[in-house]
């Protein structure tokens, strides 16, 4: 917790097991996020109002996961915009 502010843990899967559901350019809806504590931005950054993008549009394969942490005064509901699949 930077100064006493909450820290939230984020985590996006590929839940898929098969082996042939890769998932990649992950958007999230994710309003106007931001972060006291630093977060890498080719793990996650805000592109505009609303609009998140999780390993920078990399592919995440079956059962992958990818992790980061912020800190805010509250937690931001996030839900995936967009994925493609292939």
């Amino acid at each position: 917790m930077p100064n006493g502010i909450p820290t939230y843990t984020v985590e996006v899967q590929n839940i898929c097991v098969s082996g042939k559901c890769t998932i990649a350019n992950i958007h999230l809806n994710c309003g106007w996020f931001s972060s006291a504590r630093l977060i890498n931005p080719s793990v996650f950054r805000r592109l505009t109002y609303n609009d998140c993008l999780v390993n920078n549009g990399q592919p995440l394969g079956p059962g992958q996961t990818i992790t980061f942490s912020y800190a805010n005064t509250y937690a931001y509901p996030m839900a995936v915009s967009s994925v493609a699949c292939f």
